[in-house]
């Protein structure tokens, strides 16, 4: 939670979004977000809720439709051996 994700994507309302018509543009691709939870659907895929920040919308996406937008560091730095 907490990573930093980039829509691959164009995401449209599917009716699960409320106060949006179905079809409305949630995210484009390219914007950035947050991952702030991840649930599942029917036990056999993740959604993972992204908060965009610039439109203050939280989207459930799946895991095909994001890309990470950078790398994080490990918690514990290792040295190589």
């Amino acid at each position: 939670m907490g990573d930093r994700v980039r829509v691959r994507k164009l995401i449209r309302n599917d009716g699960t979004f409320p106060g949006k018509d179905i079809g409305f543009h949630l995210a484009k691709k390219g914007d950035i977000g947050y991952i702030v939870g991840i649930g599942t659907y029917l036990q056999r895929a993740y959604i993972y809720s992204v908060h965009f920040l610039e439109t203050n919308y939280v989207v459930g996406c799946l895991k095909k439709e994001l890309d990470l937008a950078e790398e994080r560091p490990p918690l514990i730095e290792q040295p190589d051996w």
